[in-house]
């Protein structure tokens, strides 16, 4: 899934620079390596909790996001909670890269990701 490798760069991995299709963690050990197709954050509560508590404490305003993620919780719906999760990175990441934009631009932003 294309915003399991999004969710994965928010995590702080990086994309190998020898091969594409692999990304680089860091664990206690020093660093490994897992195929981005490996990456579970859609179907793994395990994988995707330490996100969305990432989200929840993440400083930076993203529009009443963490409300959304709160309510996304309550459902108990994996999907519904990757969905919210994945919005919030990429409001943070479009919050990053721009100090002003219209919501016009965010919207074609956010637009041009899923393609």
């Amino acid at each position: 899934m294309k915003n399991n490798k999004i969710i994965a760069e928010f995590m702080g991995m990086t994309i190998d620079n020898n091969d594409k299709s692999m990304m680089i963690f860091k664990t206690p050990q020093g660093n490994d390596m897992i195929y981005i197709d490996e990456l579970k954050y859609h179907s793994s509560w395990d994988w995707l909790m330490p996100v969305a508590e990432k989200c929840l404490t993440t400083n930076e305003p993203t529009d009443g996001q963490h409300y959304f993620i709160n309510d996304a919780l309550l459902t108990c719906n994996i999907d519904v909670v990757y969905d919210r999760v994945v919005e919030f990175i990429k409001e943070y990441n479009f919050g990053e890269s721009m100090e002003e934009v219209s919501i016009f631009d965010f919207l074609i932003h956010i637009n041009t990701q899923d393609k």
